[in-house]
């Protein structure tokens, strides 16, 4: 398999890594678009949401729910944002399922409430 999060994992390819266990890992993104640019990487391959199995979507959960207790170290203390992108459409460039973690200013947006 030829995909460069599976090489990080495997020590490969050299990265910043700032957690890790048995689920997921959390590396500096290489090209940021915040102060603060995280990826959550699980452990297992796969491309897409779709192809999660329930025990895939429990780890996924699992490290997602220990970013609170993480963000004081990766200076996210005042809010950070989760992005999946899925698909060629949605910008999607490795895949291998992750999560964009970006904090560390405030990120404009446009109003999705209205």
């Amino acid at each position: 398999m030829d995909c460069v999060f599976c090489k990080i994992a495997k020590g490969e390819i050299p990265s910043e890594k700032v957690y890790s266990d048995d689920d997921v890992m959390i590396i500096k993104d290489i090209d940021p678009k915040a102060e603060k640019h995280y990826l959550m990487i699980p452990n297992r391959h796969y491309k897409l949401i779709s192809e999660m199995t329930d025990g895939d979507a429990d780890a996924l959960m699992r490290g997602i729910r220990k970013l609170p207790s993480l963000a004081e170290k990766l200076g996210l203390e005042n809010g950070y944002r989760l992005v999946i992108n899925q698909g060629d459409d949605a910008g999607q460039t490795v895949f291998h399922l992750h999560v964009h973690i970006l904090g560390g200013q405030s990120l404009d947006f446009p109003d999705l409430r209205k």
